[in-house]
């Protein structure tokens, strides 16, 4: 039978199973992506469940959250922080621990110059997660209707990639210690990876079924690092969601009831939502 799509949720936990110790009734939790791994292979004994071999996806091997309630393995749930709204909470579950994790775990100094390529529901939280870490943001997409958009998010800088090719302005400007690509394409990766500066890295969060042609001299000769990066697991999104409250950065977000996910799903596929549209079940707290 079909399973409800959605695989960023938050709400407040109304059962628990059998033999689970560490959530109880009451509880306010988000869920992402991960829907739960083995516990057994080598990666989930190191604490890398995310890419455990035999994860589960939320949505995908269990329901996921387009529904008024959704069963979960426990091993994929996260705390949410006490006042955090959970309409801001739910995106945090794919889209904010996705780009949290890219920039955090790049390892980069104070003050470091971070790209962002595309300004839509993955890519906005990236650039504000870069800014609210202390880095000089710079935002890539396309049209200059968006520089406004970009600044209220927090960047610096924007530059329109239909009038700039965007590794050679990043180049002029200094060059990236971190491009994310949230773009779903490998199309610009290429002439991306120009941009970066020495030490530098790019970080893929969208991809598609394509390849990336690297020079390899030169990643090499300046010691650069391609490479992607997956939704972490429950810790992770803690993490996020921790950082996130504290720092003040929150998803753009609209809000639809439950009852006009058709809807939603149509107003996404237009290109019109901003950012991220939260279903919301009759009587959701």
């Amino acid at each position: 039978m079909p399973s409800p799509p959605g695989h960023e949720i938050a709400g407040v936990v109304t059962a628990v199973g059998g033999g689970v110790l560490d959530r109880q009734i009451g509880d306010r939790v988000a869920v992402g992506w991960f829907g739960g791994s083995c516990g057994r292979c080598d990666t989930c004994r190191r604490g890398d469940v995310a890419h455990c071999a035999h994860r589960r996806l939320t949505g995908v091997d269990h329901a996921g959250g387009w529904a008024e309630t959704v069963t979960v393995p426990a091993d994929s749930v996260a705390a949410v922080p006490d006042g955090m709204d959970l309409a801001h909470a739910a995106p945090m579950g794919c889209a904010g621990v996705t780009t949290f994790l890219a920039v955090r775990d790049a390892g980069l100094r104070p003050g470091s110059t971070v790209a962002v390529l595309g300004i839509g529901g993955v890519g906005h939280l990236a650039v504000r997660f870069a800014a609210a870490m202390g880095h000089r943001v710079i935002a890539l997409a396309r049209g200059p209707e968006r520089a406004d958009l970009a600044r209220e998010l927090g960047a610096d800088d924007y530059l329109d990639v239909n009038e700039n090719e965007a590794g050679a302005a990043l180049r002029d400007r200094g060059g990236a210690d971190l491009i994310v690509a949230s773009a779903p394409t490998t199309g610009p990766v290429t002439e991306l990876l120009r941009g970066l500066a020495v030490r530098g890295r790019l970080t893929m969060l969208g991809v598609d079924g394509g390849t990336v042609d690297v020079a390899a001299a030169r990643l090499v000769a300046n010691s650069q690092i391609l490479t992607g990066n997956l939704p972490g697991g429950p810790r992770d999104i803690e993490d996020a969601l921790t950082f996130a409250h504290r720092n003040g950065v929150t998803p753009m977000i609209e809000r639809m009831p439950l009852d006009r996910a058709e809807q939603a799903v149509e107003r996404i596929t237009a290109g019109r939502a901003r950012f991220r549209i939260v279903l919301e079940p009759a009587g959701a707290p």
